[in-house]
């Protein structure tokens, strides 16, 4: 359903009504071809039997002063003003009475006088999507356009007026023609909004305003009304990369330049969270301590840990104060702007140097363990890492128990991996359990002991007779070398040695 009648019409013939219903007389002047005349017309004839249309003081009906008490009259939006003051003076030239103020009198010194260019205070009455209205005190109505009203641009009269509220506005014109008063409220909040600028330009104090615009190389900021351009540079501390994520925010600035007569304001918001980080950082340096728990957010990764802003001022997350279990690198745990429990570990005021810690006692998997964990419970666990005097357990996340080489077999081993692998879920007793050196110790074999097989134990005596064998071989040969007793070999014959005799001879 929609209502075609405004708001300021609907008033008019509400009025118009209560006037009616206390009259002897009601007059309605205006045009007979105008519908709002003939509306207020229609409304006032039911209350009142003695009403007439005048459209110029001519058409007014012979009336009787002394027969009429109170007398009522209209008019309608596109009346002009010079007919209703004919009406007026003839009126008075009926009910004129010496001593009495004249009827004329009376109704000019019950209208304000209104002129082009002033600034008046006003009521709102009501409202559309495009138009608010104003009771000004005069015989017309003022009609502020919703664009005129304010430079928000997200600006909704549903939500942003009030009717009933006192305002200040401006006149733009007091007759546009039909008999409306063109009012601006925008107008007057810019004149005292550049007051207000000024003023915050002097004295170095910040302003509130709203994003409304995007600009090469900056935004504008609406400072009620007043246009302040940003630079990007002075948009934040940092670099900002996408300047559309402040359009429509509200922003405290600085004013750093300014040109009444150009109408040129600079402002500053980097300037505002400087001073504010300066305050803050004095805070924190004045009430910092040792195991102080602050709630920081995350700014920046490293490999080597985390820096947070505790309010002000950045610490330090090493990585290996990010958990009690191990951490490969920060962004396993947090990501830039998240906010993290944080406490003092250290701080150098000098070289303005915090260490923090984002590890919790209660997170600790060795808190209160001898709780949990008693001598002579059976315990289970997976295998997670081999060495030469034994193998570790982990009982739960972050806690192990070391299983000596000796308790894990009922044989002698010569190595741990003889009879257990990485990943192996074994079960073990507890045989030591001691908090403050966070150390647990086990025994396999105790509950159920791992003996290396037998077939393993004869494979390596068969990988071991081949080496016996050449060993065997090697001494057998050596002693074969080494003589036991004295032996000559002789190799010429009798004959050879005649036969050398001869041919000496």
């Amino acid at each position: 359903k929609f209502d075609t009648i405004c708001s300021a019409t609907a008033s008019r013939q509400e009025e118009a009504e209560k006037i009616a219903r206390i009259s002897d007389v009601m007059l309605v002047i205006g045009s007979r071809k105008s519908s709002n005349t003939r509306k207020l017309f229609e409304i006032c004839s039911k209350y009142c039997k003695k009403t007439y249309l005048a459209e110029t003081y001519g058409d007014l009906p012979p009336i009787n002063p002394e027969e009429v008490q109170t007398l009522g009259i209209t008019a309608g939006a596109s009346t002009p003003e010079r007919t209703i003051k004919e009406v007026f003076e003839k009126m008075d030239e009926l009910n004129k009475q010496e001593k009495e103020m004249s009827f004329a009198e009376a109704f000019e010194n019950s209208m304000v006088t209104l002129r082009n260019g002033e600034v008046v205070k006003g009521r709102i009455i009501g409202y559309n999507n495009t138009e608010i209205f104003v009771d000004l005190g005069y015989k017309s109505d003022g009609i502020i356009p919703v664009e005129e009203f304010t430079d928000d641009p997200d600006f909704e009269p549903e939500t942003g007026v009030n009717i009933g509220d006192e305002i200040d506005v401006f006149i733009v014109k007091v007759n546009d023609g039909e008999g409306n008063v063109m009012l601006s409220k925008k107008r007057v909040d810019t004149m005292r909004s550049l007051e207000i600028v000024e003023e915050a330009y002097k004295n170095k104090t910040p302003v509130e305003g709203k994003v409304i615009e995007v600009t090469n190389g900056g935004v504008i900021v609406s400072v009620n009304g007043v246009r302040v351009f940003v630079p990007a540079s002075q948009l934040d501390e940092k670099y900002v990369k996408d300047l559309g994520e402040f359009l429509k925010q509200t922003v405290t600035i600085k004013i750093i330049e300014m040109n009444r007569q150009k109408r040129k304001f600079v402002g500053s918001r980097r300037a505002v969270l400087a001073e504010a980080r300066e305050e803050m950082e004095k805070q924190v340096w004045s009430n910092i301590e040792t195991g102080k728990k602050y709630t920081g957010t995350v700014k920046s990764l490293t490999d080597f840990g985390a820096f947070v802003d505790i309010g002000g001022v950045d610490g330090l997350v090493h990585v290996s104060e990010m958990s009690w279990l191990k951490v490969k690198h920060p962004s396993e745990l947090v990501k830039v702007g998240d906010q993290v429990e944080v406490t003092v570990l250290e701080f150098d005021a000098e070289k303005k140097r915090i260490s923090l810690s984002m590890k919790k006692e209660e997170d600790n998997p060795w808190y209160r363990v001898s709780e949990k964990y008693k001598v002579g419970d059976i315990v289970k666990g997976t295998v997670v890492r081999l060495v030469p005097f034994g193998a570790f357990i982990e009982l739960e996340k972050g806690l192990d128990g070391l299983v000596h080489i000796s308790q894990i077999s009922n044989v002698r081993i010569a190595k741990p991996g003889d009879v257990l692998k990485t990943g192996q879920s074994v079960e073990a007793k507890i045989v030591e359990v001691n908090e403050e050196a966070k150390r647990i110790s086990l025994s396999i074999k105790e509950v159920n002991p791992i003996d290396p097989e037998p077939a393993a134990n004869e494979q390596k005596a068969d990988e071991k007779a081949p080496e016996a064998q050449q060993d065997e071989k090697a001494g057998k040969e050596k002693e074969e070398e080494i003589p036991n007793e004295h032996r000559e070999e002789l190799s010429n014959t009798i004959g050879d040695i005649i036969g050398s005799l001869d041919e000496i001879k």
